[in-house]
């Protein structure tokens, strides 16, 4: 049998060899410093300002690309790739490589570069390989003669150098293996199939429809139906697998085909890994998120699972797996530990998606594990650190300890491979996007800390993290906090073993700690900076704010004898009381602000709300159709929902090219960043109906897009060629760039985010999507105009925040300079 499979694997390997041809690129230009992206809306681009402006000149060695900001030239310099094929020079930093090839014909391949954070081809935006993995593929189609590329130098690209090659292969549509997401087969728990995750490749200028991937494992076959794949794009789809076969531990293979009208399009063989249960081990899900395949690994109990355990939630460091942040632990006899990914290894530094990805492998863990709802913790170990006092902050009452080990509180602080979110501004309008990042702060946040036991642990000699951010911690919990232990290991570098998160002291701590019941808490502090993220505390929730992601607090004071409770709040609108504030049917006296609401207030099952108008008063749950704590805006809220790309197709056709181009170039991006998938589908082919309660992301303006009547006929953001409307204020031009939320009518939870201009020059400035980095600040609404890669805040126009009707607010909005 495994003689069979060698052969067969070999035999493939060389079909994959010798069906395909490539070029490799081994010289270019190189220009720089000329850009800057980071965590936030704003990003500055010499090079593409030229480009939007139909400016940029074929480069030449000794030619300007642009002037810096001082004046001075910036050149471009030849480059030679060395022996490995890597194309690498000081003057990339914060630059671009020129590349280019000469075709003789039209031709369709394969792009590959490794090592970049983003690239132009013939002016179109392609996705950047961050991870430095190699994994991604471009379709590109080359013209007859001159094809050039921009290269944006990304994270690793200064020191590892740039690889690029054109790969020809003799199909043109196929699996690819290389970043399969697969779980690991429990030979103990083979009843039940398993998901897994593959990328296919559609090399075509036609979609693939009616596809099929059939998955083979010792002769128990399943089927498992494949969504539409788009001209000229790759997909990480689902798949199922049957494991029922595999009655012992191993290396087990699985034969994967896939199937268009029933007909073989490609075949490739993976590999998978039987374990025990108790065995360090993955198990994949489809996450709500998207409907992809993600996994998270499990550090199993010793001795199996038992009634009333612990539940431990591990968040991992930057380019650690999940399963190798479980393995680090050994087994607890008293719970189990799980790690969830951040939907890759770098991710979303557990903000923004990586946050959602923790919380669904959390709710998942906790209905299989069946835990002591009284003993759940978290951890985690440098970026992981810093989840942990994100997620600590963030959601007070769900930990009974939180432990951050080599950790950095912030991203303002520390900012990893996307750069810090800045820590102030002079601009009104920039310091509109720096509030919409003011979930991001957890100092802001550490009021909530209280909740919770908290543990901190790190080196005194971490040249990665510095100590200097657990000793600033250490101090602010100081002033208030009564329950946190800290400790510094000796001559600690940011690992030191197994024991910088498995450390016996921090499991003791653990020990000692429980969530206190609803019932044995009388006075609650809590604070939160966006209700869609965090509302409740125990029994107590912020349901509306008066200004949308400022900061806002709620004091509570239960006085079970008088049966009385007092609130004093700070930016709340509309707050509620949750089962378990007192007994069922038990009346109590409320006051609010010092003003007394009700004296025989009574709660059953459902919360009771109350509003402030004038004064505080009893009222109903606010309208799904207002900002709530199910939908609270920003703009990047809609891509939270299975987010649908729904592209114009009724503008010019370089506009309906844009579209189509940005769209595929964010589902690119959201697949490699966070090991994601997205459904592409032209306005013409969208049906709200046919995609209930789902996100939906619009590319275009009510010009090009014949979508938007049937969701934005309300909004109070209308653009179409050539002007913007916001509330009553118009803004004319044909080089604006907008990005904008609105709430779907038709749903509670779902909104549709808008990626548009007002012209091609416009919508060319909105290309880059800043939106999939962590913690960057995105408001309700941002329109900028197309010299925002020169001039940064300088260009935006207007910015804020809706209402809580979701109508234009002026005390909620800024205007450029």
């Amino acid at each position: 049998m495994k003689s069979t499979h060698f052969i067969l694997l070999f035999l493939l390997f060389c079909q994959a060899i010798f069906a395909q041809s490539t070029y490799t690129f081994t010289e270019g230009f190189g220009a720089g410093p000329c850009h800057q992206y980071g965590r936030e809306a704003l990003y500055t681009d010499l090079l593409v300002h030229q480009l939007i402006q139909g400016k940029l000149s074929t480069p030449t060695e000794g030619s300007t690309l642009t002037n810096d900001k001082q004046g001075k030239p910036i050149t471009w310099k030849r480059i030679q790739a060395d022996t490995a094929n890597r194309l690498r020079d000081a003057v990339l930093t914060n630059g671009y490589l020129y590349l280019s090839h000469q075709s003789k014909e039209e031709k369709l391949a394969l792009l590959q570069v490794a090592g970049h954070g983003g690239l132009f081809f013939n002016g179109v935006p392609l996705s950047g390989d961050m991870y430095r993995y190699g994994w991604l593929f471009h379709p590109v189609k080359l013209k007859k003669g001159l094809n050039e590329l921009y290269v944006r130098m990304g994270f690793g690209g200064r020191f590892q150098g740039i690889s690029a090659k054109l790969i020809f292969p003799e199909k043109p549509v196929a699996i690819s293996t290389p970043d399969a997401t697969l779980p690991h087969i429990l030979v103990e728990r083979t009843t039940e199939p398993l998901w897994g995750g593959i990328v296919l490749i559609n090399l075509s200028e036609k979609p693939l429809k009616n596809l099929k991937l059939r998955a083979s494992i010792g002769g128990n076959t399943l089927v498992t139906e494949v969504p539409l794949i788009s001209p000229m794009t790759t997909r990480k789809v689902p798949f199922q697998m049957n494991p029922a076969s595999v009655t012992q531990k191993g290396e087990v293979a699985c034969t994967l085909t896939l199937l268009q009208n029933e007909q073989v399009v490609d075949e490739k063989i993976i590999k998978l890994t039987a374990l025990s249960a108790s065995e360090h081990h993955s198990n994949t899900f489809i996450s709500a998120i998207d409907g992809s395949v993600q996994y998270y690994a499990v550090a199993p109990q010793s001795g199996g699972v038992k009634p009333g355990a612990a539940l431990f939630l591990s968040v991992h460091g930057a380019e650690v797996e999940a399963i190798g942040q479980a393995r680090a632990y050994k087994p607890k006899d008293w719970g189990s530990l799980v790690a969830p990914t951040n939907r890759r290894p770098r991710g979303f530094n557990w903000e923004d998606w990586g946050r959602l990805d923790a919380l669904e492998v959390l709710d998942i863990a906790q209905k299989r594990f069946q835990p002591d709802p009284q003993k759940i913790y978290l951890t985690g170990h440098s970026m992981g650190g810093h989840g942990s006092w994100y997620l600590g902050a963030t959601y007070p009452g769900k930990w009974a300890g939180v432990a951050p080990c080599a950790g950095y509180p912030t991203l303002m602080g520390y900012g990893s491979a996307d750069g810090k979110i800045p820590e102030s501004s002079q601009n009104p309008a920039e310091q509109m996007l720096l509030r919409a990042s003011s979930p991001s702060n957890v100092l802001a946040l550490a009021a909530n800390y209280k909740a919770s036991g908290i543990y901190i642990l790190h080196g005194d000699a971490d040249r990665t993290v510095s100590v200097e951010y657990a000793r600033e911690m250490r101090k602010v919990l100081s002033s208030f906090h009564p329950d946190f232990s800290y400790y510094e290991y000796p001559n600690g570098a940011h690992w030191y073993g197994d024991h910088s998160v498995d450390w016996p002291a921090l499991f003791d701590f653990f020990k000692w700690h429980t969530i206190p019941k609803a019932e044995e808490i009388d006075t609650l502090n809590f604070t939160t900076a966006n209700p869609a993220i965090s509302a409740t505390y125990q029994w107590i929730g912020i349901e509306q704010q008066e200004q949308p992601l400022q900061y806002s607090n709620i004091q509570v004071r239960r006085n079970k004898t008088n049966k009385s409770i007092s609130i004093a709040s700070k930016n709340v609108r509309v707050l509620k009381l949750l089962p378990g504030a007192f007994a069922t049917g038990e009346s109590f006296k409320l006051s609010i602000d010092g003003q007394e609401v009700c004296t025989t207030c009574k709660i059953g099952a459902a919360p009771l709300f109350f509003v402030k108008n004038t004064s505080w008063q009893a009222a109903e749950a606010p309208s799904p159709q207002q900002r709530n704590a199910q939908r609270n805006g920003t703009f990047k809220e809609a891509f939270q929902h299975q987010m649908v790309f729904v592209y114009g197709t009724t503008g010019t056709k370089e506009e309906n090219e844009w579209a189509y181009q940005k769209a595929v170039f964010d589902a690119e991006t959201w697949y490699y960043r966070g090991n994601g998938a997205v459904d592409l589908i032209a306005d013409k082919d969208f049906n709200p109906a046919a995609y209930p309660n789902r996100g939906i992301i619009l590319f275009g303006n009510a010009t090009t897009n014949s979508a938007w009547p049937k969701l934005l006929a309300n909004c109070p953001v209308q653009v179409q060629r050539g002007k913007v409307k916001l509330g009553d204020e118009e803004y004319s031009g044909a080089d604006l760039g907008i990005y904008f939320t609105y709430p779907r009518a038709d749903s509670p939870q779902a909104s549709v985010s808008v990626v548009a201009g007002t012209g091609l020059m416009g919508m060319k400035a909105a290309w880059a999507n800043q939106y999939f980095a962590a913690g960057s600040g995105f408001p309700d609404y941002l329109i900028f105009s197309a010299e925002m890669p020169k001039d940064g805040a300088k260009a935006i126009r207007a910015t804020g925040f809706f209402d809580h009707n979701w109508q234009y607010a002026k005390m909620d909005a800024a205007k450029g300079e």
